[in-house]
């Protein structure tokens, strides 16, 4: 017969001992909250320190942001690193150059991102076989900064020839040859000259002074011509003859000064002077002033020289200080109180000068690759700058990280040419 087992009835605990397990459950959670405050505190500090640490680290610094695409200093530099072997620029290169090689880098990583990001708009993107085809065939390493570089690149042909397909083989152009000459009356002269069996040509390389548009120009459609007043002329005026225009807002690489010294004291001089855009108004000037005309009052009217005071007062002034090594040669040769004769600067800019637009024939002609590569150029930089203009771009590079990110990559090739 089994053994029957002895059961035994609950007992219900008193207070004593409810007021015990209580103070022991109290006593457990205060130890479990502790313990997990101490373990977020120790991770938020952790925590804390690594950002710290890495947010005070100038090569996690974001220094060009495009449209959310972040670009820290650590990029930045090896992108330089990587133009600097693909260009074979040695230390001195960066050494010398190294503003301009910065400006150059920063440049390309915006409008290479640029690229990327607007190029899917007109269903171009690069796959991975073709980048790393392409990496291969050049020898570059899969980087961060040799595939972007290497993306844009592909990005823009892909870009340029989808362009380039839009154009026509021909169309309507103009072949002209022009000048900028500085007043009416070298216009003139130039006419003259060219009626009476002179070379237009030889005489816009002597007496232009754009240097950009000057001579035999070819055939060149309305939207590649130096302008509207030049345009007009070459698609309305009459083939064989030369067209003369004025335009006030033209910049010429040449200007007259007109110069009083009224006093010497060792190498320095007290002096006022005037810049026109002109010999021939220079002269009309300098006759004023003999004629008693206010020097003061003359250069607050006619003077192109920009500086804090209009009356043409320079103050005391020492060789090199005008950066011009023309108005030097006279300004410290000059007798006191004498007023020079007009003295010709190649080394400023003025504004004012007449167009002569010589139109040599018209008509419907096929693009020359030059022409259609100008014509890619323009719908291509429309096309991206309408992107730029939707899109948000900055920039956080100033003169101190570029130096900053030039010294590094100096301090790199240092060590490895060691």
């Amino acid at each position: 017969m089994a053994k029957k087992q002895k059961i035994t009835p609950d007992r219900t605990p008193t207070r004593h001992q409810r007021s015990k397990w209580q103070r022991q459950m109290r006593l457990r959670r205060i130890v479990i909250i502790a313990a997990a405050v101490f373990l977020v505190g120790i991770g938020s500090w952790v925590g804390y320190g690594v950002y710290q640490e890495r947010a005070n680290n100038p090569l996690n610094q974001v220094v060009i942001d495009v449209n959310g695409v972040k670009f820290d200093m650590r990029y930045y530099i090896n992108a330089i690193a990587a133009y600097t072997n693909m260009y074979g620029w040695n230390s001195s290169v960066i050494s010398n150059y190294g503003n301009v090689v910065a400006d150059l880098v920063a440049d390309n990583i915006v409008n290479g991102e640029s690229l990327k990001q607007a190029a899917p708009g007109l269903n171009f993107t690069v796959t991975s076989d073709e980048l790393n085809t392409a990496l291969k065939q050049y020898g570059w390493p899969n980087s961060p900064a040799y595939e972007d570089i290497m993306t844009a690149t592909l990005l823009d042909k892909k870009v340029s020839d989808y362009f380039g397909a839009q154009l026509p083989d021909s169309m309507e152009q103009a072949h002209i040859q022009a000048a900028l000459v500085e007043s009416e009356d070298v216009a003139n002269e130039v006419i003259t000259q060219v009626n009476a069996g002179g070379n237009f040509t030889a005489l816009a390389n002597l007496l232009s002074y754009n240097s950009s548009v000057k001579g035999d120009l070819g055939w060149l459609p309305d939207e590649l011509m130096p302008n509207a007043l030049v345009a007009n002329a070459a698609f309305n005026g009459t083939i064989g003859q030369i067209s003369q225009i004025y335009d006030q807002a033209a910049v010429k690489d040449v200007g007259y000064w007109l110069i009083q010294v009224s006093a010497k004291q060792g190498n320095q001089i007290d002096v006022r002077a005037m810049l026109l855009g002109s010999e021939t108004e220079a002269e009309q000037i300098k006759a004023d002033l003999a004629a008693g005309g206010n020097f003061s009052a003359l250069a607050a009217e006619h003077s192109q020289y920009q500086s804090n005071n209009s009356t043409g007062e320079l103050g005391w002034k020492k060789k090199g200080d005008m950066k011009s090594t023309a108005f030097d040669n006279v300004a410290f040769n000059l007798p006191l109180n004498q007023v020079s004769d007009p003295v010709k600067d190649l080394s400023v800019h003025t504004t004012g000068g007449y167009w002569l637009v010589n139109l040599v024939d018209r008509g419907n002609v096929a693009l020359s690759d030059t022409v259609k590569q100008k014509l890619i150029d323009n719908r291509y930089n429309e096309w991206l700058g309408n992107w730029t203009k939707q899109n948000t771009i900055n920039t956080y590079l100033d003169a101190t990280k570029k130096q900053w990110a030039i010294n590094q990559l100096l301090a790199a090739m240092s060590s490895t040419s060691s």
